[in-house]
């Protein structure tokens, strides 16, 4: 890769990865830097909390790569782009997304907010972005899918190094890279979605994570945690509500002892936001708590009201029970069964660079 008369020489860029996703593509771009004679750093901001921030002149191009989570960039990296120091030099976003394949063809993922908020602070802090862009590396959220198939990862990963070297080649010649423009339509109707998992879905999906029958209590979720979310409760990890999401330990775990709960959400979910509201209608209307006009032309909303009055404290309070059941062998198997990240066939992910196997 060449990238001549560069104006730039020295690079920064600063990264949260949960699988390694937004890591490789860090670290790629900061080596395709450095083979053009820019002297490059790459900083994981789970390192530390308390960073040492450099000064950073016009020469200095600084980036920051991260994950997708919900349609938003991980809270953690919004959290370190507010107390990031003011500046005027260049800089770049570019988050990774849930990239797919379909036969031959590469099937994108969705950013929401996740590209324009941080471009945001970034701008209100002075700095001038001038690489704004996502790239689609493999699909990591296990609770959802399984796993793709190593040759599908293979491929994607392939096809996304290409875009790395292109991206880093023209950002480095100061040319501006602004593909994200391209999703602003998109990205707009998903605001509400990436809203709601901000506000309430980033904490119920946290609270979907169990370890079951087989773990041996080895620790390594705990210690491995880059938010440190996990803590140990009655001897087995609990998940907190700082929990990103970002599924490093259920990919990491050697027994495969993480799981989601998928038959035990499904149920209190269906309890919480399903039955409850249309038993509590029922019940208003054959006490006639409310008056019965009232109750037919506002029964939506009243449904509404009960949902989040008795609905989401239910699911919440749901998962610090659970995990107090889970002591009890016979409902850790029943929940664990119920589970499809228990079956073979739900796959884990984790990044495989390709080119080093």
């Amino acid at each position: 890769m060449e990238a001549d008369n560069s104006p730039y020489n020295k690079l920064t860029i600063y990264y949260f990865s949960g699988t390694g996703n937004a890591q490789y593509a860090a670290h790629t771009i900061a080596d395709n830097a450095s083979k053009n004679g820019i002297e490059s750093r790459v900083v994981n901001i789970a390192d530390s909390k308390n960073h040492v921030f450099s000064e950073f002149d016009s020469n200095h191009l600084v980036g920051f790569c991260y994950p997708t989570h919900g349609f938003n960039a991980p809270p953690n990296m919004i959290q370190f782009l507010r107390k990031f120091p003011k500046g005027n030099s260049d800089t770049f976003v570019l988050n990774t997304r849930a990239g797919l394949k379909l036969s031959k063809i590469h099937l994108p993922g969705l950013g929401g907010a996740a590209l324009w908020l941080p471009a945001l602070i970034l701008k209100f802090k002075g700095y001038k972005p001038i690489g704004f862009r996502p790239i689609d590396l493999p699909s990591n959220w296990i609770s959802l899918h399984p796993g793709l198939r190593k040759k599908v990862k293979d491929s994607i990963v392939i096809n996304c190094t290409k875009t790395l070297e292109n991206f880093t080649r023209r950002i480095l010649k100061k040319k501006p890279v602004l593909n994200g423009l391209l999703w602003l339509p998109v990205d707009i109707a998903l605001l509400p979605f990436a809203f709601g998992y901000y506000l309430v879905g980033r904490f119920a999906l946290s609270k979907t994570f169990f370890a079951n029958y087989k773990c041996n209590k080895c620790g390594l979720c705990i210690k491995q945690c880059p938010v440190s979310a996990i803590k140990e409760v009655s001897h087995r990890p609990f998940w907190q509500y700082t929990c990103e999401s970002c599924m490093r330990c259920m990919n990491n775990c050697p027994q495969r002892a993480i799981e989601t709960a998928h038959g035990f959400t499904f149920l209190i979910w269906w309890l919480a936001f399903s039955f409850i509201p249309v038993f509590g209608l029922r019940l208003l209307r054959e006490y006639e708590i409310i008056n019965i006009s009232i109750l037919n032309n506002h029964s939506g909303l009243i449904a509404d009201a009960i949902m989040l009055l008795v609905g989401f404290p239910m699911v919440f309070e749901a998962y610090r029970i659970l995990h107090y059941l889970l002591g009890i062998t016979f409902i850790n198997k029943l929940i664990t069964w119920t589970s499809l990240t228990h079956w073979k066939f739900w796959r884990r992910y984790k990044f495989e660079n390709p080119g080093n196997n």
